[in-house]
């Protein structure tokens, strides 16, 4: 390390910290974002410290400058994303016609009825797939092992399709 010979990195951190999280945190505005960004300030400055070690206090204030920007712009970013993603669910709910989720809601039951004819092990393997369980998570649950999973999925996929058909054609 290029540090002053008369100091360490343990001074210059007890040294410098109060003031960069002070700034930091009138910066962003958030005490834990603050203590989370003044750590990253101390990491660079330990991983790459500037050539002139009569410079760190300039270097320390240019460095939680940028961090503090970058983590402002990302919080800008994640907020518009958010705000979009709203949008875009408020859209889908309002041009949804109440004939529509009617519809929606009488394939659901139909699809349960399927499900409920299906064999137990059948209807267990889907309802787990379908609910965002893993293929571990699904073997643990039904006690098999791991590499079955895939081939029960399979299987019931298609008892459920060919039962979903069946039920088509006597209509």
């Amino acid at each position: 390390m290029d540090f002053p010979e008369s100091y360490g990195f343990k001074d210059l951190f007890y040294m410098h910290y109060p003031s960069v999280r002070r700034k930091l945190n009138h910066l962003v505005r958030d005490e834990a974002a603050a203590d989370d960004l003044a750590q990253e300030v101390f990491l660079r400055l330990y991983r790459n410290p500037p050539d002139d070690p009569s410079v760190i206090g300039a270097w320390l204030h240019r460095v939680l400058t940028r961090i503090g920007y970058d983590y402002l712009a990302k919080r800008v970013r994640e907020r518009n994303l958010q705000n979009k993603q709203e949008q875009l669910a408020q859209a889908q709910l309002a041009s949804e016609s109440n004939e529509d989720i009617y519809l929606r809601q009488l394939e659901q039951e139909e699809v349960r009825e399927w499900l409920d004819e299906l064999p137990e092990r059948d209807r267990q393997v889907l309802l787990l797939r379908f609910s965002g369980y893993s293929y571990a998570e699904i073997a643990e649950q039904l006690q098999v092992r791991p590499p079955l999973v895939g081939t029960l999925i399979h299987r019931a996929q298609a008892r459920l399709r060919r039962h979903a058909e069946a039920q088509a054609q006597t209509d």
